[in-house]
């Protein structure tokens, strides 16, 4: 008996009693390889000693004092830690308590940034189609993940959505990478003047698709050309790295690997670690100054913005991926991630794609490789690999709807930064194992 409303209103969830490193143990003594991260969070695994110790000295110093009073020592420390690591052009820092929240005050930001500067007729938000930008109605609204929207349609927000940057299904027979790139960006072109240059606010997009789509890089050239439309029409360029972001691929924001700045950003998950929920929006100095020039603040704010606890964790964890040099371990244990998935499923009949960068890899499944025909949505075979994972001690994130939100599976993975050779080994085993299960049961 449970008086939680959880995700399934109707599941029986094992319980969590502790963790150690890339393993969680729950009630019964079982243990687990969180190959996920949970949703791409645990980038230290867990119980982290130095991490706990940094929230114990801040708990004995201060545990909370509202924003619209104090600011804390701790807080701007971590702010000059995230700038002084941010891509060119981003020097401020606005903390939030996640990545919804983050997205949602970046929307506000673009919004009011043009009514400071005289330009309150610009209205429009412009996103992908199966992307995922968080769950508040804002984010929602933003994002394109056609199933997290269909309940709450009537409430959102008008939203302008292009199709993503998604070569495995949208690249042309013959097409190069690199002619790929610049032509899913022209779709944004595309938009703007459909909708007018001088009413559009923002494009909104994640680096590396995440949840939706399962890991899903740019083809090379699509934000540089991005980047370049926008600047053409004066549209913010919000990047969404609150999966992909800090560390996860290899760098420690995915943009790096494109050559391009954002004029806003949005990082949570990686930024905490999990130790306490804490996400943040970057931004550049022209906003900024527009809001202090103009009406002096944000009109935005939340109770718990720039919680000290929350602070300390994220500036905990970043010290660390930077003393242990944990970046340099995510692109060799990404390579070799990416090496064992390629030998246990590239001929696998079912897997029709592996994708990704660094820790963060998708795998989509298929009835068909030469196909690629999706398997039946009413088989819920990325439910299936869930379950036969779990009951082999691992944690994967699979999706269904990869598509169009109703067709489509596939399965993300995003283990912790200190993942070893020999663990990412087991990973690519137990999954091999899990998906063979799954298959069998509903075939």
């Amino acid at each position: 008996m449970t008086h939680i409303l959880h995700r399934s209103a109707n599941a029986v969830m094992p319980v969590a009693v502790g963790g150690r490193g890339i393993e969680l143990f729950d009630a019964d003594g079982k243990s687990y390889i969180d190959a996920s991260g949970g949703a791409a969070v645990s980038c230290l695994g867990h119980a982290h000693p130095d991490v706990l110790a940094a929230l114990h000295r801040q708990l004995d110093t201060l545990a909370y004092a509202h924003t619209s009073f104090f600011t804390s020592d701790v807080a701007e420390r971590l702010a000059d830690r995230l700038v002084s690591d941010a891509p060119a052009g981003l020097d401020h820092v606005y903390l939030v308590s996640g990545g919804s929240e983050a997205v949602e005050a970046a929307l506000k930001m673009a919004r009011q940034y043009f009514v400071e500067k005289g330009e309150g007729q610009r209205r429009h938000i412009i996103a992908r189609r199966q992307s995922y930008h968080g769950n508040t109605l804002g984010a929602l609204a933003a994002g394109g993940d056609a199933w997290r929207r269909s309940h709450f349609q009537p409430l959102l927000m008008e939203a302008h959505h292009i199709d993503p940057c998604y070569a495995y299904r949208y690249q042309r027979p013959g097409e190069s990478d690199e002619a790929y790139g610049p032509r899913s960006a022209q779709a944004l072109e595309d938009m703007i003047l459909e909708l007018g240059a001088d009413d559009v606010i923002a494009f909104v997009a994640e680096t590396v698709a995440g949840a939706t789509l399962g890991a899903v890089p740019p083809a090379p050239g699509y934000f540089r050309r991005i980047r370049e439309i926008c600047d053409r029409y004066g549209v913010l360029l919000i990047l969404d790295e609150v999966m992909c972001g800090m560390g996860r691929t290899g760098t420690l924001h995915a943009c790096e690997q494109d050559g391009v700045s954002p004029d806003l950003m949005t990082i949570a998950k990686g930024l905490g670690g999990g130790y306490q929920p804490i996400g943040a929006v970057l931004l550049g100095a022209p906003i900024f100054e527009a809001f202090a020039k103009g009406s002096g603040f944000f009109q935005h704010g939340h109770t718990y913005t720039g919680h000290p606890m929350a602070a300390a964790a994220g500036l905990a964890v970043q010290e660390i991926i930077r003393r242990d040099d944990l970046l340099a371990n995510v692109l060799a244990m990404g390579a070799h991630l990416e090496r064992r998935l390629g030998e246990r499923f590239g001929n696998h009949h079912h897997v029709g794609d592996i994708r990704g960068r660094g820790l963060f890899r998708g795998v989509e499944l298929v009835v068909d490789r030469a196909t690629k025909a999706p398997f039946d949505p009413k088989l819920k075979l990325s439910a299936v690999v869930k379950r036969e994972a779990m009951a082999r001690g691992l944690m994967v994130y699979p999706t269904g709807g990869t598509i169009d939100g109703v067709r489509g599976d596939h399965i993300l993975l995003a283990p912790p930064f200190i993942v070893t050779g020999a663990q990412v080994d087991q990973i690519v085993e137990r999954l091999g194992d899990a998906l063979d299960a799954a298959l069998a049961s509903i075939l």
